[in-house]
This record gives structure tokens, sequence and C-alpha cells, in this order.
């Protein structure tokens, strides 16, 4: 007989609500699974700050827009075998939030810098970004100098439920 806390492999929190959504949900910044999506919910020492239900709305909405635009019918559906969409060729975003109204970022293939952008609000000196918002960190991972990738823009133009009425372009 096996028990579930067993054969789970993940170094993500089986039972959390964000599982059912397919976001990851891991305790530090570097998990050992090649997620697309993570949310780093910090360590039991840390303060402690979860997405609200709009925000979790957007990562849901981050994260189909990521396969959308990524891959085709036949690596969903191999995706889709797992609870968590996992791609070892991806670099995943692992989002960390702050505070209200205050996210950081880091994508898993960073080896240099700080661990998140914008970095911890402790140690802010007012030389880089924040606070910003889950959307203006989203904006900041789809942008190419200082344009926004025209298929994020299109996304979340087509959402209006989730990213309210935004511009084209």
């Amino acid at each position: 007989m096996t028990s579930p806390e067993i054969d789970w492999p993940y170094d993500a929190d089986q039972n959390d609500p964000l599982t059912k959504l397919r976001i990851a949900v891991v305790g530090h910044a570097w998990p050992r699974w090649f997620y697309i999506v993570a949310f780093d919910s910090g360590r039991l020492d840390d303060e402690q700050h979860r997405p609200d239900e709009h925000e979790t709305l957007l990562l849901r909405s981050f994260l189909d827009e990521y396969i959308e635009h990524w891959y085709n019918d036949r690596w969903k559906a191999k995706m889709a075998e797992r609870p968590f969409d996992i791609d070892g060729g991806a670099n995943g975003v692992i989002f960390r939030k702050w505070s209200d109204n205050d996210w950081g970022y880091r994508r898993q293939s960073w080896q240099y810098g700080p661990t998140y952008v914008p970095v911890h609000p402790r140690v802010r000196d007012g030389s880089g970004p924040g606070p910003l918002t889950l959307v203006q960190v989203m904006d900041r991972i789809h942008t190419i100098g200082d344009k926004l990738m025209p298929h994020w823009v299109e996304w979340k133009a087509a959402r209006p439920e989730v990213f309210g009425k935004v511009a084209r372009g």
C-alpha cells in the first residue's frame, strides 16, 4: 500500500488550493522541478503573503498564455498528464508576493544578480523597480527593450474580465 505523500515526487505543496489550478506552490526561490509557473510562498519564518482571488486569476491566465503561445496540442496533452505544467526546456517563472500590490519574479535560469526583481522591500535602495503590481511584473516579463510583446498585449485585451480594459499596443 502506498500513501499520496510518498508518491508525490514534486517539491510543491500537494494540498495548496493553487495546485488545483496547476500553479506549483513552493517555499523557496529554487524549485527542483521546471514548473512553467510557480508561486514562492516563503519559508515558514518569513512573513507570508498569498495571492488574492483576482491575483490568482492573473497567475492562471499568465500560465494559460504561456502554454497557448509556446506549445502545440501534442505537448499540451503530455503536460496535462501531471498535476503541473512542467518543461525542462522552459524558462519558468517563480512569482513572490511581498505585500499588497508588491510582487517580484525570477526566472528559473537566473544564476546571477538578485534573487527576485523587484528585490525584497527591506533591501530596496530606490535604484531599481518596485513596488510593482502583479500585472506590472507580468508586463516586465513580456517586455523586450521598452516594448510589450504583441501577443501579450492581445492576450490581455481579449480578457477584460481578468485584466480590465487594456489598450492594444
